[in-house]
């Protein structure tokens, strides 16, 4: 925890700075400002909703050796904003690393859900993500964090060199989730410690805005989804939370398990993400 309070905050200026700020208008949410800096790039589609939406992409298709990615997000009081990828974040053989960063400010009454799509590193990819959430008093979350074993059509099941990943939301100071995992096949043969999994989520949940969701998370399984190519388990968090943990032996499957917790969400937003998408 202390390593995400005390970060390094780069210059605006530095190659994969990005800046999201949004804010309640008259009609809606609109963005006050969006900045990014290549090799990061934002998208910001219109939508049918009462948010705004914004996809991270990046130019090169995917994250290279020495890419490093940070965005700030700010979400004012009231206002909603969906922020989402393109496509998979893919990244590709990094002697030296890549690293993706997300601090999120979410104000009162307000609404953030981060909906990227999972990272899928390839053979010798090294890479490190950071996350961290600050939510106001009566704001709402929606956070998925999901990675996938890489190119396992072409042999490259959990060959990756390294994957971490750190996610802390807090509200007022005080953690409601500090979740890390990091999978290094120095610590142990990655595909035999993976076993048949090849995909893995997490979706968390908070604040009232988020309690259809909450409900969605918490409730047992379909029958039909208890087997061996899906392993789920949900758990509340405190008084307005919940986090659900998916392992599925394909991204589809993973996929299908996600969406079908995330079923109230086109009526949260007024719109559907993922009408064309998964």
């Amino acid at each position: 925890m202390e390593a995400l309070a005390h970060r390094e905050v780069p210059s605006q200026h530095t190659p994969g700075r990005g800046l999201l700020a949004l804010e309640q208008g008259r009609h809606g949410t609109v963005v006050r400002a969006a900045r990014a800096n290549s090799p990061l790039k934002l998208l910001l589609p219109r939508n049918h909703g009462r948010g705004a939406w914004a996809y991270m992409a990046s130019f090169g298709g995917g994250l290279v050796d020495g890419d490093s990615v940070h965005l700030e997000v700010d979400v004012g009081a009231r206002a909603t904003g969906l922020l989402s990828t393109q496509s998979a974040t893919k990244v590709y053989r990094s002697p030296r690393g890549c690293r993706q960063t997300l601090h999120a400010r979410v104000g009162e009454e307000a609404l953030l859900v981060l909906l990227p799509d999972p990272v899928a590193c390839f053979a010798n990819a090294r890479y490190d993500q950071e996350t961290s959430v600050t939510l106001a008093p009566g704001a709402s979350l929606v956070l998925l964090d999901a990675f996938t074993c890489g190119r396992a059509a072409r042999g490259e099941r959990w060959a990756f060199s390294r994957y971490t990943a750190r996610t802390l939301i807090e509200r007022q100071g005080v953690p409601l989730l500090l979740d890390a995992v990091r999978l290094d096949p120095g610590e142990g043969d990655l595909p035999h410690r993976m076993g048949r999994f090849e995909a893995l989520g997490m979706l968390a949940v908070f604040g009232p805005q988020t309690a259809a969701l909450r409900e969605a998370l918490l409730a047992p399984p379909a029958p039909l989804r208890r087997r061996a190519s899906l392993v789920e388990a949900a758990s509340p968090l405190g008084e307005d939370g919940a986090l659900l943990r998916v392992a599925a032996t394909s991204v589809e499957e993973a996929t299908l398990a996600l969406r079908e917790r995330l079923r109230s969400l086109p009526a949260l937003l007024g719109d559907d993400p993922l009408a064309r998408k998964w």
